[in-house]
């Protein structure tokens, strides 16, 4: 006996009423189906990049919500960063002991630079927080910035 041969009658019934049934069902989705379905799976879904707040003009709504919902993508994106890299060093902590302090420096400065990075960005936004807050945060950052030196350096003495 063949490898796909049926062993007994019943099973041969069993596989000429599945074969009725299951074979148009087959084809179609083989010939028809898969050939018009783009090749990445749906959990790769790449959303094009929008303008920017500063790209898109006062009255232009449309653009505004674009901007928001591709600010809101990237927060999600960069939460997601900072979880893996928090997991990361909480199981490099796990899985090195007491010799934590020294092996897992370098996944703790990855994860404090980008846990600082976070919160330039999004710090002190809030839940609701929105892409025209965190742009003017940014703008008066900048301000700062310019003005006084970067921010924890303490002010610039006037005399210089």
């Amino acid at each position: 006996m063949g490898v796909g041969d049926p062993l007994n009658q019943f099973e041969a019934f069993i596989n000429a009423v599945g074969s009725v049934f299951d074979g148009p069902v087959t084809w179609f989705r083989e010939s028809v189906v898969d050939k018009n379905r783009p090749d990445y799976p749906w959990y790769h879904r790449q959303f094009r990049r929008v303008p920017t707040i500063d790209e898109c003009y006062t009255d232009d709504i449309v653009c505004f919500v674009e901007a928001n919902e591709q600010f809101k993508r990237d927060r999600m994106v960069d939460n997601e960063v900072l979880s893996i890299l928090r997991q990361r060093h909480h199981d490099c902590i796990l899985y090195e002991g007491h010799d934590h302090k020294e092996k897992c420096a370098s996944i703790k400065e990855q994860y404090d630079k980008a846990a600082e990075n976070w919160f330039i960005k999004y710090g002190d936004l809030g839940v609701y927080g929105d892409v025209k807050a965190a742009y003017m945060k940014q703008k008066h950052r900048m301000l700062w910035e310019r003005r006084h030196g970067p921010v924890g350096t303490g002010m610039k003495n006037p005399m210089e």
